[in-house]
């Protein structure tokens, strides 16, 4: 499920989450509400597709992912992951979830 969240204004953020209700990929903050739609779709579009998440670790040593658009640019990263088989899993659950997901105002 994707959730849209309206920050401030005319800022919006989404995040997914998984069946269990964790959050699996957070957006960043979009100027308007049609701006984080198209983000939303954009997640759902490159979700199936490896080439386009990016592992990382970051200096304390924890691993995260972003998931790129075609034109490279960031559309979703995920939380720190104690280890690299938990951040594959997220991976994965992003695979599996976006595709098909629907999108909730909150």
């Amino acid at each position: 499920m994707f959730e849209l969240k309206n920050k401030e204004g005319s800022s919006y953020h989404f995040t997914l989450k998984a069946k269990n209700g964790q959050v699996i990929l957070s957006s960043e903050v979009y100027n308007s509400k049609a701006a984080a739609e198209n983000g939303i779709e954009s997640v759902k579009k490159n979700a199936s597709e490896d080439g386009r998440y990016e592992r990382k670790t970051a200096k304390n040593g924890k691993f995260f992912f972003n998931l790129k658009a075609g034109n490279g640019q960031v559309i979703g990263s995920s939380q720190m992951y104690s280890s690299e088989s938990g951040m594959e899993n997220g991976i994965n659950s992003v695979r599996e979830n976006a595709p098909d997901a629907k999108t909730k105002e909150v």
